[in-house]
C-alpha cells in the first residue's frame, strides 16, 4: 500500500510538472527536460538510501553500536560533507552537474560495498579494527561522495528551469529528498527485517527475493550488510543511465540555450570563474550567507528529527506504532508536501521570492518542537494515566505519544520545505547559473555543519534525558525564522527587472483593451 501511495504522489508530481508550464515551452523541450531532471533526481534519491541507510543499520545492531558511536559515525560524516562542499561546489561549477552526480553516485556505490564488507567481517568475528573507527572512516568518505549529489543537482536545474519556474523545481526537488527518505527507512527496513535469522512464516517477499539473489538461508548471522549493498548496486545502475540520458544544457540537448534570468543573467556566455573568484563571488554576497543560516538550522531540525526519532520511540515506549514501522513513508509524504507548498507558495503568492516560505514552514516547526518539549517535561517520561489524574492531565498522558508522533513528521513536512526552497531554489537564483553549484555547496555546507553539530550534541545530551532533545532544537527555529524575515523582499536584480518588465507588458494589454 505504501509504495502505491509514494507511487501515486511521485506520479502526481510529474504531472504537475507537464501542467506547469507558465513560459510556453515546446512540448519537445519539456519531455526532454522531463528525460534529463527525472533519472537525475533519481540518482539523488537513491542517494539518499545509500546515506541514511547508516541509521538502518544502527537500529538493527542494537547496542552493538550505542547511541553516542552512531553519533560520532554520523558527526564525522557530516562534517566531512560540510567542509568538502567548500571545495566540490566550485568544481562542479567549473565540470558540470552530470560529470559531478556521475562521480558522487560511482563514489557512494564503491564506499556502500566497502562499509557492507567490514560489517560481514564484524558480524564474523573477523574485523581487527574497532567498528566505530573504520565506520567513521567509511562513512565519511561517502559523504565526500554524496557532497556530489545535491550541487550536481542545482547545477543542472539551473539552466534548465527559468526563475518562474523554479519552485515548481523546489517541489520536484523536495520530492526527490523525500522518495530518497523513504527508500533509506522502508526500503533498508524491509531489508533489515528480510535478513534477520528469524523470520515469519510464510517469509517476506524481501525476503524470498533476496533469499533467490544472495542465498540466505542457512547462515548463522544476519546478514545485515545487505543495508549496504543493495543501494550500491542501484546508485550504479542509475549512474549508467544517467550516463545515457543526461545533458548539463539545453544547447547540448539540441535546443537554443535560453535566458533564465537568475544572477548570472548579464554575465558572459563563456565566463567561467576561477576557484577563488566563485568563492569570493559567493561569500560577498550576503543574501547566500543569511541563506546558509537558515540552511544551518534546517540541518540541525532536519536530522535532529529523521536520525532520532526511531530511537527515542524504542527507548521511550512513547512511539507511534504506524510512524515508527513506516517512518521514511511518513517522511516522504509529508516531505513531499512540504516540498510542494513551499515551491507552490513562492512562486503563486510571492512572486518568486523564497524567504516567505521558508518563513512559513519555520513557524510550524517553532510550534511543533514547543508541543515536543511540553509532551515531555509537563510530566515524567514513565508517567502514565490514571483516574487519579486531572482530566486534562489524564488527557494529555493519553496523547502525548500521539502528539509526540505528529509533531515529528510535521517537523519533517516543513524542514523539506525549508530545504528544497532555500538551497534547492534560492541558492540557484542567487548564485546564478555560473556559481549555482558553489552557491548551493555554501548553503549546503552550512546545513550539514548543522547536522553535524546535531549529531554530535544529541548523542551526548539524550544519553542524560531524551527531555533535552527538542529543548535543543527550539532555539534554531526561532534563529531560522529571524533570518527568513531579514530577507522577506529581496529578489536578485534581473528577476526582479524580468518581473517588473511582465508585469508592465501586463498593464500595457490591459490598457490597450481598454482603449478598444
Amino acid at each position: 500500500m505504501q509504495l502505491f501511495l509514494v507511487s501515486l504522489a511521485l506520479t502526481y508530481i510529474i504531472v504537475l510538472y507537464f501542467f506547469t508550464n507558465p513560459l510556453h515551452h515546446t512540448r519537445k523541450f519539456m519531455w526532454r527536460r522531463f528525460m534529463n531532471w527525472f533519472p537525475l533526481g533519481m540518482t539523488y534519491a537513491f542517494l539518499y538510501m545509500g546515506r541514511y541507510n547508516l541509521v538502518v543499520a544502527k537500529g538493527a545492531l542494537g547496542d552493538l553500536m550505542t547511541k553516542e558511536d552512531f553519533g560520532i559515525i554520523g558527526g564525522v560524516g557530516f562534517t566531512v560533507y560540510a567542509v568538502a562542499l567548500f571545495f566540490i561546489g566550485p568544481l562542479v561549477d567549473r565540470v558540470g552537474g552530470k560529470r559531478g552526480i556521475l562521480v558522487g553516485a560511482i563514489g557512494s556505490s564503491l564506499m556502500n560495498a566497502a562499509m557492507a564488507g567490514v560489517l560481514y567481517l564484524f558480524l564474523n568475528g573477523a574485523l581487527k579494527l574497532n567498528l566505530v573507527v573504520a565506520f567513521s572512516v567509511l562513512y565519511g568518505l561517502n559523504m565526500l561522495f554524496q557532497s556530489f549529489g545535491a550541487v550536481s543537482t542545482i547545477k543542472v536545474k539551473s539552466f534548465w528551469f527559468h526563475v518562474r519556474e523554479r519552485g515548481t523545481f523546489g517541489a520536484i526537488f523536495g520530492t526527490l529528498i523525500s522518495l530518497g527518505v523513504y527508500f533509506a527507512f522502508d526500503w533498508g527496513g524491509a531489508i533489515a527485517e528480510a535478513v534477520k535469522l528469524a523470520q515469519p512464516t510464510p517469509p517476506t517477499m524481501t525476503h524470498e527475493l533476496l533469499n533467490y539473489v544472495f542465498a540466505l538461508d542457512g547462515r548463522t548471522i544476519p546478514a545485515f550488510w545487505l543495508i549496504f549493498v543493495i543501494p550500491s548496486i542501484i546508485m550504479l545502475a542509475w549512474a549508467f543511465i544517467d550516463a545515457v540520458l543526461l545533458k548539463d544544457t539545453p544547447d547540448q540537448a539540441g535546443f537554443s540555450d535560453f535566458q533564465t534570468y537568475d544572477a548570472s543573467h548579464d554575465d558572459g556566455a563563456d565566463k567561467k570563474y576561477s576557484y577563488w573568484e566563485l568563492m569570493r563571488k559567493i561569500f560577498t554576497n550576503k543574501i547566500i550567507l543569511v541563506i546558509g543560516v537558515i540552511e544551518l538550522t534546517s540541518g540541525i531540525l532536519r536530522n535532529g528529527i529523521m536520525q532520532w526519532y526511531q530511537t527515542f520511540a524504542k527507548e521511550t515506549g512513547l512511539g507511534v506504532p504506524q510512524i515508527t514501522s513506516n517512518w521514511g513513508f511518513w517522511g516522504c509524504v509529508t516531505g513531499i508536501a512540504g516540498g510542494f507548498a513551499a515551491g507552490f507558495m513562492s512562486d503563486k503568492f510571492f512572486n518568486s521570492r523564497r524567504a516567505p516560505s521558508a518563513g512559513f514552514m519555520q513557524v510550524i516547526m517553532l510550534i511543533s518542537t514547543a508541543l515536543m518539549i511540553a509532551c515531555l517535561t509537563l510530566q515524567p517520561l514513565s508517567a502514565k494515566a490514571s483516574p487519579a489524574d486531572g482530566y486534562m492531565l489524564g488527557l494529555f498522558l493519553q496523547y502525548r505519544m500521539l502528539v509526540m508522533g505528529v509533531c515529528a513528521v510535521t517537523i519533517m513536512m516543513a524542514v523539506i520545505g525549508v530545504h528544497s526552497i532555500m538551497s534547492g531554489t534560492a541558492t540557484a537564483d542567487f548564485g546564478g547559473r555560473k556559481a549555482a553549484a558553489t552557491a548551493t555547496g555554501i548553503a549546503d555546507a552550512f546545513a550539514y555543519a548543522g547536522s553535524a553539530i546535531q549529531s554530535f550534541i544529541i548523542g551526548f545530551i539524550a544519553t542524560q534525558s531524551w527531555s533535552y532533545w527538542p529543548m535543543f532544537l527550539l532555539p534554531f527555529t526561532v534563529l531560522g525564522l529571524v533570518f527568513a524575515i531579514k530577507i522577506w523582499n529581496v529578489l536578485p536584480p534581473a528577476t526582479r527587472k524580468y518581473l517588473e518588465e511582465v508585469e508592465k507588458k501586463k498593464l500595457g494589454g490591459k490598457h490597450a483593451k481598454l482603449r478598444a
